[in-house]
């Protein structure tokens, strides 16, 4: 199946092998990441993720072999969305997002596909959407978190930094900003004063707005804790280069800051 012609919605195809079956969905976005997110997946499996909530992976375009049907089927993902127009994080998230609302979720989830996160963590989120939060954060940085093996670098511009300023911006104390496993409700993405599905969230920039526009709405808010691991060795997995992708983070944090995503009817 081909989707285009959407407003705010790239243009993708639809690999469906599985019927909506959960109130609630997982949306991973990936490109290129190999066997971390076969990884990510088994572990998933192990935990019986994929009984708790419908897996959908939102690929970027990956030409490494990480997509190959047989290996998602078996790890029990229900579908997979191929993104085919310009954009990144932001343009595979609005693609799932509109996915996932048209298929009548009432809950979705967002976790990398780096295999860095505690995806068995995901039916703490599920409760906490059913018990009426629309943002739920996971934070390696409160009780019952773990941050392992964090850069010092990125510990150091979290916390001083990404942390408080989106703290500031949303009026509420967050403590792991810049993690994207977290949780949104259908009553929160289908605001009328949020509409997310805007072209203007092409890379990191759908991240930071959703961080802070549930609790400037009045929308209830709250951390859970999670892990966030890093590799022993290697290449540390992300997509955010040193210079450029953290001057550009920057930038979206602080015109977030001054409200430059907010909806144009918003003062």
């Amino acid at each position: 199946m081909h989707i285009e012609g959407i407003k705010g919605v790239p243009k993708f195809s639809v690999y469906e092998w599985q019927g909506k079956s959960s109130d609630y969905c997982v949306l991973i976005p990936i490109i290129n990441e190999g066997d971390r997110i076969h990884k990510e997946l088994f572990r998933a499996q192990k935990y019986g993720i994929g009984q708790e909530v419908d897996i959908i992976i939102c690929d970027g375009g990956s030409t490494d072999g990480c997509t190959d049907e047989k290996k998602l089927k078996a790890l029990d993902v229900n579908t997979l969305l191929v993104k085919e127009d310009i954009g990144k994080q932001g343009a595979q998230l609005r693609m799932g997002i509109w996915w996932a609302l048209s298929r009548g979720y009432q809950g979705i989830i967002t976790i990398d596909g780096n295999n860095k996160d505690s995806i068995e963590d995901i039916p703490r989120f599920v409760e906490k959407l059913k018990e009426g939060y629309d943002f739920v954060q996971g934070s390696r940085f409160i009780k019952g978190g773990h941050a392992v093996r964090t850069p010092f670098i990125r510990l150091l511009s979290v916390r001083l930094l990404h942390a408080p300023v989106i703290s500031l911006t949303a009026h509420f104390h967050f403590t792991d900003t810049t993690n994207a496993y977290r949780a949104y409700s259908r009553n929160y993405l289908t605001h009328p004063k949020v509409l997310p599905l805007r072209d203007i969230f092409m890379t990191y920039e759908l991240l930071a707005y959703l961080s802070v526009r549930a609790t400037q709405l009045g929308l209830r808010a709250c951390e859970i804790p999670v892990d966030r691991v890093y590799p022993k060795s290697g290449k540390t997995p992300t997509k955010i280069s040193f210079v450029k992708g953290n001057s550009e983070l920057l930038k979206i944090l602080f015109k977030n800051l001054k409200g430059d995503y907010k909806p144009v009817h918003e003062d």
